[in-house]
């Protein structure tokens, strides 16, 4: 029997990556049968530095839904539902507003970081500021106690746990549930773009997307960032920070061939394009089932919007029912009773 709640999302900015995939949607598959799954769609927070491109958000909001199902997230056991659909979640946010400091917010090193990412400098949209409260209110709505998250996202779980413990201190009732932070395992890391750079995003145009085509995914394995001192076949290469190797690490299950495979390209005699066909062949039989489930799914869209309406109001139910906890706490359920 499922016991705990979990809460895990994206924000809709594009078609999903193979990065996802491997740091998160293949983790999601196996936990919807552990937890209690509650799968966001986080239009909302992707407004906060996209308000001027509203069309961009609902655009991608269906290719979101479109990968989670293609990869096997199931709406039998996972809860897939859209956050600007959860009114409750925005007067959560604002009760927690009122215990938490400007200032406290912009230590946050999470937000920092972002901060100088996106060159805000001092225009600071407010609702991105405070997004990590937000956060926190869809996180509790749930009484989610299971939050998979990357190390960098660790700052935004503590928040959480500070207005739920400085909640339940004020109003001197237990409403309010911490959370834990569920990190992924090595294989789970994250994948550097395919030009070798840290990130892999749609403005980079450095991303394998899970809804690529067999001929666009191996263009893009052959173009990929290899060991530019390795020029010749016969020359010694170097498989640390050779984005092949780090894709093969991800992707490759036969461990000991890879191992092989390896020690050959390190002593010289095998060169980047045979190592890059075999990483494409791996990729393709990864990547040719969720490209058949994904393109089933696209044209029977209505079913897809039926799960994600469905999930929508199971999900709103449920904050509805912490909301009213919450008002009931701070005493503005001022009716009830009369």
């Amino acid at each position: 029997m499922k016991t705990e709640n979990l809460l895990t999302g994206d924000r809709p900015t594009g078609k999903l990556h193979i990065g996802h995939y491997i740091g998160s949607l293949k983790n999601r598959v196996q936990l919807q049968s552990e937890y209690n799954s509650y799968i966001m769609i986080a239009d909302q927070q992707a407004l906060t530095d996209n308000a001027r491109n509203p069309e961009k958000i609902k655009n991608s909001l269906i290719e979101v839904a479109l990968d989670y199902l293609s990869v096997g997230i199931d709406p039998s056991q996972s809860n897939i539902f859209i956050q600007s659909q959860i009114p409750e979640l925005n007067e959560l946010t604002m009760h927690y507003l009122n215990i938490v400091t400007v200032s406290r917010l912009q230590r946050n090193p999470t937000v920092k970081t972002e901060i100088k990412e996106k060159n805000f400098n001092q225009s600071i949209p407010a609702g991105f500021l405070i997004y990590p409260v937000s956060q926190a209110a869809d996180i509790t709505a749930f009484k989610a106690t299971v939050i998979p998250v990357g190390d960098d996202q660790l700052p935004m779980i503590e928040q959480t746990n500070e207005i739920v413990r400085s909640f339940n201190s004020i109003y001197k009732k237990e409403v309010l549930v911490e959370a834990k932070a569920l990190l992924p395992n090595k294989e789970s890391r994250r994948l550097p773009g395919i030009d070798g750079k840290a990130k892999m995003s749609k403005s980079l145009n450095n991303a394998i997307y899970l809804s690529d085509s067999a001929d666009i995914v191996q263009k893009k394995i052959m173009s990929m960032y290899t060991d530019p001192n390795h020029i010749r076949v016969e020359d010694p290469g170097n498989v640390e920070n050779n984005t092949v190797f780090t894709y093969l690490d991800a992707f490759c299950t036969d461990k000991e061939k890879l191992i092989g495979m390896k020690e050959h390209y390190q002593r010289g005699g095998l060169g980047d394009v045979k190592v890059k066909r075999y990483l494409n062949d791996i990729l393709q039989a990864e990547l040719e089932p969720i490209r058949k489930k994904r393109i089933e799914y696209e044209k029977n869209q209505d079913y897809v919007y039926g799960v994600l309406r469905q999930g929508s109001q199971n999900a709103r139910a449920i904050a509805a029912q912490t909301l009213d906890e919450v008002r009931g706490a701070i005493g503005i359920n001022y009716f009830e009773n009369r």
